[in-house]
Formats: structure tokens, C-alpha cells, sequence
């Protein structure tokens, strides 16, 4: 969601703050700001409502300074607006903060400690600002006693990213971090921080990790990191092993027709990977033997990486026979279901930051319980905190919508089943080719991705001026219906719904009328006729339909035919071309595909 970029110790620190800020884009924001100090007396505010663009263009040319800070909101408290937009500034002038995250008591605060202080903002960031100017001058503080002083009286619940400059030193940054993430890159006679080290891998690829409850100080020659006990801690760094140009869209128009036309050669590099030569899968075997001692799996997940899930619970008790329940993370969280004695869970995070997911990996731990985090960034805070990784080798995902990172999800749950089965010394396990299969699917990939044209006549036929839309399917099928009228719906703003197909006459049909979209997905030989007689209810009411099919189960009306996959791996291959007519209906009716609106795509607040 927001994003956070600050520096020091960097004479270009104006021109790092931007490009930080516009590596953080893809994240979702409605405003960005950037406060920089020259050192020599001199400093500078700048904040604007909308893109970068135009913040960019705000900044003129004796804008300078050696230290800063800046950042992207995405609207929480107040409106978007130039008031709202981060940094924010003491009313004494003297101090400077941007913020990710939620204070949950900022009302409390403000009227205990504020009642005389005039607010600008609507923000619960502003008073934090304002909390740490009323602590340095009604009690002499010093910045970090009364920064420390302001994390004391925030609520514990609350979650924050904090970044404070004081105009009086200049060149140090005070950070803080609780639930929200945020790292520090380290540099020569340089140090930043950032919430995605996306933003500083131009000027820097090592980095070291906050946890929950750190307070840093951090001037260009030192990193000092205090845990949450306020005792002095050194911690490693590690590298971030990703190429800058990797981000960045090429020859593309946009991010997300890249990360499609990426997804045969993640299956390539996944087979790399965890696969030997002769096919078996190569993993942790202390995490496949706490999965094997487990009584059932748990899928935790948000959006996206949820949908990915539900197909996960295909493979899992179909190839590795595990019960499998699959929950959203912000459901689990406050109301778990009643557990099996030894579980077994597993989180999807493209990110690795999802808040809502976090809160459900927290009580885990609480329970001591194995866990498992499926993840695209290495070191990110599920990662981290979960008895195991298994890392999507995805590449960046710049795009709000998800594609890459769903079939990489997807692929790596059929490794993980295959693994499991493999070692439970179930056949259908050891004879499930995954090799060969991910090999197959990565051709049918290829074939779909270079079906652009088609996709794109179909959206500008069917899906232009719709209000409304869905997609149907049974079974594996029904899982890719719910994951393709996401995309449809997030970036198009068509609203659409996925439904079991059979579900149509329990009450779905009456929304059926006259040049309704229906998207019906058939890959399921057992349950083809049944979609089929399904797809003939909503014709016979003005639907107008299209069709995605297996090869072997096509017939001439079908507009979308899909290369024949191993039926548990079809959602790999159906899902693309519901991605491109997503693309395509979006970028038809002339909308932002990369960005699309009230979206973020790390949700980093639950």
C-alpha cells in the first residue's frame, strides 16, 4: 500500500527520493511528498496529490539536499489530498514524519496530549508528528527519547512504519517499526530505508532487516538498531539477488501484459529449481516430514493467493492425500475454526507482507504450530517468521493484478504435493511426471500468450460496455472461474462474479438478461456436459457467451481452445486467457491496467 524511501548521506538525495517513490508505485497511492535537507540550513517540503508525474513536475530545480524523506499514501484517514499527503510537519516546524500503517488510538492521543495544537491534516499520522514536538518541548527530550516516549503511548495494536527527521540534525533518520514493513539498505558513506527494497536496488542490493519493535537510528556512517527490550542489536545483511531492470516494462505498454507473457519461463525456472533431473522434487525433508506427521493442511491467504489456494486443496488430497482446508486470512484471524490435533499450515503471499495473513501467522506461532510461507520475496516478514519458505522464483510482479505470481503459486503447491506423496510413497505421486507436466504447461502457456489478438476481439465484442459479467465452471474449474472474475473486476471495474455452474438456477440465473457476459470454463471431462447444459440455460435468457475449453473436449462454437495439461494443472493454462480479456477490456474502455483505482498490491493494514 503506501511507501517509504528515505536517505542520507546522498548529495542526489532529491533524485533518490523520486526514483524510490516511482519503483513504489505499483503499490497503490493516491498522494507522495519528499522533505529534503541540504545540511547547510536549507530544506524543502513538497507534496502533491496524484502521481508522481506531477510531483516531479512540482519540484524545481534548486530543490537540493544531502538527506530526506518521502512517500506514497494510500488513504486511510482523510481524503486524498495535498493536506493529507505525507511528509508531515510539527507545528513548530521542527520535526518531519511519513508513516505506513494505522494508529489505533490517534484520537485518544490527540485529545489527551493536543487539545492546543492546530492540526493541518485529517491524519492519525499528523499526530504523531505533533506527539513528538509536545514531548521534546514539554518535557526536554531529546528527538529520540521523545520519539521513544510516542511508541510508548501508542497503542501495541496499532501498526507502523514510522521515518522522523528533525530539521536540528539533519542527516539522521529515527525509524520505527511495528507490523508494517520497512528495511534498511546499507551503502558507502551512504544508508537508506525503504518499505520495498524495490525502490533503492539502483543505488543498493544490501540490506538488513527490521523486526517488530525496532527503533534505528541511522546517519550515513552507522545503522544502530535497538530491539524492543531497547537493547543494542547487530544484525546481518543480506542481499537482494534481483537485477533493477527486471522492474522495468522494456518494450511493454504495460507491466501486467509482461508478467502474462512471463509465465511460461516461471515454469521453466520452477522446474530448475525444485526438480531433478529424473523428476523427483528436491526440498526440505525436516518440512515434508512435519507435513507428513500432520493431520490436515491449512491454506491461509488473501485475494489472489487465496484463489490460488483453493486449488492447492486439489492437489493436495488428490495427489498427496492430505485433508486441506483453505480460509481467507482476515476470516481466520478473529474467528479460527476448530483445529485438527497436529495441523499443518501454509501461507500464499506474493508479497510476503499481507498484514491480514501475518496476524493469522502470529496466533500460529502463539499455538506452536509448524507453518509454512509460499512466498515471492526472500526475507519478507512471512517468510521470516514461518518454520519454512518456499520462494515462487517469480521475478518482480510490478502489476496490482496478479498473474505471474498465482501460476507460481499454483506450480509450486503441485511441487509441494508431488514432494509430500513422494515421500508418503503413494504411486499416483511417484507416476505424477511433474517434469514433463510443468514442461506441457509451459507450452500451453506459450500458445495462449501469443493468443492476444483473439483475446483482444473478444473483450472489444463481449466485454466493452458491459456493466456486469461472470464466469462459471465446476470443480478445479469453479476455483479459476472465482480467480478470473477478480481480475475481470479489479482492473476493468466490470462487476463480475465467479459461480459454481450448477449454482445458476439456485438464483445466479435471475441476473441473466438480455447480452449478459458469461464466461464458462470447461476442462473437466467428468463435468463438461453438465457446464455445457449449463451454458444452454443462460443463452436460452440473452446471455452472450464465451467459451474457454480443453482441447479434447472443444467443439466448433467454442472460441477459446485451450492445449490439453494433466487435469489438476489445467487452472495454469485456463486462467491465461482470462487474464488477457481482463487486460483487454481494461485497456479498451481506457483505464489505468497497471494501477487500477482504491487498489494496492501489498496490503500491508488489515
Amino acid at each position: 500500500m503506501c511507501g517509504i524511501v528515505g536517505v542520507t548521506g546522498r548529495q542526489d538525495a532529491v533524485e533518490v527520493l523520486l526514483h524510490g517513490l516511482e519503483k513504489l508505485e505499483y503499490r497503490g497511492y493516491d498522494s507522495a511528498g519528499i522533505y529534503v535537507n541540504d545540511l547547510q540550513g536549507q530544506d524543502y517540503l513538497i507534496k502533491e496529490q496524484g502521481k508522481i508525474a506531477k510531483l516531479r513536475e512540482k519540484i524545481t530545480s534548486d530543490v537540493h539536499g544531502d538527506a530526506g524523506i518521502g512517500h506514497t499514501r494510500w488513504a486511510t484517514h482523510g481524503v486524498p489530498s495535498e493536506d493529507n499527503a505525507h511528509p508531515h510537519v510539527s507545528e513548530n516546524g521542527r520535526f518531519y514524519l511519513v508513516h505506513n500503517g494505522v494508529i489505533g488510538n490517534f484520537a485518544q492521543l490527540k485529545a489527551e496530549y493536543l487539545s492546543d495544537v492546530n492540526f493541518v491534516s485529517a491524519t492519525d499520522t499528523e499526530v504523531i508528528v505533533q506527539l513528538v514536538a509536545y514531548f521534546a518541548e514539554k518535557e526536554g527530550l531529546d528527538t529520540l527519547a521523545a520519539f521513544k516516549k510516542v511508541l510508548s503511548v501508542v497503542d501495541h495494536s496499532s501498526s507502523y512504519a514510522f521515518v522522523l527527521m528533525d530539521k536540528t540534525q539533519p542527516n539522521t533518520l529515527f525509524v520505527a517499526k511495528n507490523k508494517s514493513p520497512l528495511l534498511v539498505g546499507v551503502g558507502p558513506e551512504f544508508n537508506v530505508v525503504c518499505s520495498d527494497a524495490m525502490a533503492v536496488l539502483n543505488i543498493t542490493h544490501d540490506f538488513i532487516e527490521l523486526t517488530d519493535g525496532d527503533v534505528v537510528v541511522i546517519t550515513p556512517q552507522e545503522v544502530a538498531i535497538q530491539d524492543k527490550n531497547g537493547e543494542a542489536v547487530t544484525r546481518k545483511h543480506f542481499t537482494v539477488d534481483i537485477d533493477a531492470s527486471a522492474s522495468e516494462k522494456g518494450a511493454y505498454e504495460h507491466y501486467m501484459l509482461k508478467e502474462i507473457d512471463e509465465q511460461p519461463a516461471v515454469m521453466r525456472a520452477l522446474q530448475q529449481v525444485y526438480l531433478n533431473a529424473d523428476g523427483t522434487v528436491e526440498i526440505d525433508d525436516e518440512m515434508l516430514t512435519a507435513i507428513k506427521n500432520s493431520e490436515r493442511i491449512y491454506v491461509v491467504a488473501a485475494g489472489t493467493s487465496y484463489h490460488a489456494g483453493l486449488v492447492g486443496r486439489e492437489l493436495f488430497e488428490k495427489i498427496a492425500q492430505v485433508p486441506t482446508e483453505v480460509h481467507v486470512a482476515s476470516e481466520f484471524a478473529y474467528n479460527p475454526p476448530l483445529l485438527a490435533e497436529k495441523p499443518f499450515f501454509i501461507f500464499l503471499s506474493q508479497s510476503g507482507e499481507t498484514a491480514d495473513s501475518r496476524e493469522v501467522l502470529k496466533r500460529v506461532n502463539e499455538w506452536n504450530y509448524p507453518s509454512l510461507t509460499i512466498t515471492n520475496v526472500p526475507n519478507s516478514t512471512l517468510s521470516r517468521e514461518a518454520s519454512y519458505t518456499m520462494l515462487l522464483h517469480a521475478g518482480p510482479e510490478i502489476a496490482v493484478a496478479s498473474t505471474k505470481a498465482y501460476t507460481a503459486q499454483v506450480a509450486v503447491e503441485a511441487i509441494l504435493a508431488k514432494a509430500i506423496g513422494q515421500m508418503k510413497g503413494l504411486q499416483k505421486a511417484i507416476e505424477f511426471d511433474l517434469k514433463k507436466e510443468l514442461t506441457l504447461v509451459a507450452n500451453a502457456m506459450q500458445i495462449m500468450v501469443d493468443e492476444k489478438y483473439n483475446m483482444e476481439m473478444l473483450a472489444d465484442e463481449y466485454l466493452k460496455t458491459t456493466r456486469n459479467a461472470f464466469y462459471i465452471g465446476r470443480g478445479i474449474d469453479y476455483d479459476v472461474a472465482i480467480e478470473a472474475a477478480l481480475k475481470l473486476k479489479e482492473i476493468s471495474y466490470i462487476q463480475t462474479e465467479g459461480f459454481a455452474s450448477g449454482e445458476l438456477k439456485h438464483g445466479t440465473i435471475a441476473l441473466i438478461e438480455e447480452g449478459t457476459p458469461v464466461i464458462a470454463i470447461i476442462t473437466n471431462e467428468l463435468t463438461a456436459a453438465h457446464t455445457r447444459s449449463n451454458v444452454q440455460e443462460v443463452i436460452a435468457r440473452g446471455a452472450n457467451v464465451i467459451r474457454i475449453v480443453m482441447d479434447s473436449l472443444s467443439q466448433d462454437q467454442d472460441q477459446i481452445v485451450i492445449p490439453e495439461v494433466h487435469p489438476l494443472l489445467t487452472p495454469l493454462v485456463s486462467i491465461i486467457p482470462a487474464q488477457l480479456l481482463a487486460y483487454y477490456a481494461s485497456k479498451n474502455r481506457g483505464y489505468d491496467v497497471d494501477k487500477p483505482r482504491n487498489l494496492a498490491k501489498s496490503v500491508t493494514v488489515e
